[in-house]
């Protein structure tokens, strides 16, 4: 019988929850930890580059108990939207009793759970085990720290218009319309949405918290957000994705690189706004007249096939349009881009960070205008375009501001490249987010009996 610490990993079956837990997963593999991933059956192929990587790790799947308000067949989020995280987060609590009925039967069960932040129930869960709960947070401490306000008093903060959080570092301020949606969505007469924040306000109760993020990105988010823990056990291990295990799919991408090639050092604009955001017709056609009126190299991921009324004949050369699917990393990685028009998703913040390119913000739902708010406001590495999920902007102003970011000699640009310089250092040896990260795992080891 194997005497490693034995970890249970229960990622949040959505993209931008999954693949930074696996990042960090795939760093407690190599520092010799036991790993048993819980999925459901349709996610498991997400699994295949880390067990392949590592065939020591085993998987528990288990069936999705159903839920009235969920498809029949759904389990990502990326299949119902982010207004399905309540009734999906209901429905994985469903598996509280077949994880015990696993772990008691189990020769050598797990000594500790690592759970993505959505699944709090989780810890209420560990605790019947006698096992420490983790608390791994894909989104920045900045938002959780929100969270954690917010949800403290929904009735007062439901009731205004606009909320500061004189509580956090530099005060912030937001319009309702602007707070995270899982707030914004919330029901005090559904059962999932009362069940989903006694989740997450028990985080704050987790034995420990691990943020995909870094000092110098939020160094005094997490300070602060440690103040609000029990056990004060805050670390941040970010950006978890230049830790990640490449996939064959990225790849495929020869011809948009060779494509970037011809272009100039930090003359391209890269466009994406994830994979659950859909423009409509009057926002593709805006965006497409702002791009072509900017005279700015651009490349842009749409979403289905629209009718672009002409548009990629007359850019030809200057602009490239990518249906469905880009490799985002090696995008933002490649010489010639030098900005990113983005719906500020945490992960795509960071990829931005790790890529040492400005964002052009376009926030419109989730956390999004949270991260562009540190992105934008104080850090300096990006500029706003637009904001909301309606929006049609006027083609006229954003080409001007995509203009003026794009400039060679933009301040936000040479910001964003010393911002880089520091995520890599936190993640070489001795660097803040390798320190911390060990340090997790160093503590972990020694409170889990073996």
């Amino acid at each position: 019988m194997s005497t490693a610490t034995h970890i249970l990993v229960f990622p949040h079956p959505a993209q931008g929850h999954m693949l930074p837990l696996l990042d960090l997963t795939n760093q407690l593999a190599i520092r010799g930890l036991r790993i048993t991933i819980l999925v459901t059956p349709k996610n498991l192929p997400i699994l295949t580059p880390i067990l392949t990587a590592h065939p020591s790790i085993q998987t528990l799947v288990l069936s999705l108990p159903p839920h009235p308000k969920l498809p029949v067949g759904a389990e990502n989020i990326r299949d119902i939207g982010n207004r399905g995280n309540f009734p999906l987060v209901s429905a994985l609590s469903k598996l509280a009793g077949p994880i015990s009925d696993w772990f008691n039967s189990h020769p050598s069960p797990p000594h500790a759970i690592i759970s993505d932040f959505f699944l709090g129930w989780t810890h209420s869960l560990a605790t019947q085990l006698g096992i420490p709960r983790i608390a791994f947070f894909s989104s920045g401490a900045f938002l959780c720290s929100i969270f954690s306000i917010l949800f403290s008093d929904i009735a007062r903060f439901k009731a205004l218009h606009s909320v500061e959080f004189t509580d956090l570092p530099n005060s912030p301020a937001f319009k309702e319309e602007h707070l995270p949606s899982v707030f914004r969505f919330y029901n005090e007469s559904d059962p999932d949405s009362r069940s989903f924040k006694e989740g997450l306000l028990a985080n704050m109760s987790s034995w420990g918290c691990v943020f995909n993020s870094f000092r110098a990105l939020e160094g005094q988010y997490l300070d602060h957000f440690r103040k609000l823990t029990v056990h004060r056990r805050v670390h941040g291990v970010g950006p978890l994705s230049l830790f990640r295990i490449n996939s064959d799919q990225e790849s495929s991408c020869e011809p948009v690189l060779t494509w970037l090639d011809d272009c100039p050092d930090g003359s391209v604009l890269y466009v994406s706004f994830g994979s659950q955001k859909w423009l409509s017709e009057p926002q593709l056609q805006a965006l497409g007249l702002a791009l072509e009126k900017s005279q700015t190299r651009f490349i842009w991921v749409v979403r289905g096939e629209p009718e672009l009324d002409g548009l990629e004949e007359r850019v030809a050369g200057r602009g490239l349009v990518v249906r469905e699917w880009a490799p985002q990393v090696e995008i933002l990685g490649h010489r010639a881009v030098g900005g990113f028009l983005s719906h500020c998703g945490w992960n795509s913040a960071l990829e931005s960070v790790v890529a040492g390119v400005m964002i052009v913000a376009w926030p419109m739902e989730a956390d999004q205008y949270v991260n562009a708010r540190i992105l934008v406001e104080e850090l300096g590495v990006g500029v706003h375009a637009c904001e909301g999920p309606q929006t049609v902007p006027d083609p006229d102003e954003l080409g001007r501001v995509i203009k003026d970011a794009m400039g060679l000699n933009a301040a936000q640009k040479l910001r964003a490249k010393e911002l880089k310089e520091k995520a890599f250092e936190a993640v070489r040896d001795g660097g803040s987010s390798v320190t911390e990260l060990d340090e997790f795992v160093n503590e972990l080891v020694r409170v889990c009996p073996k």
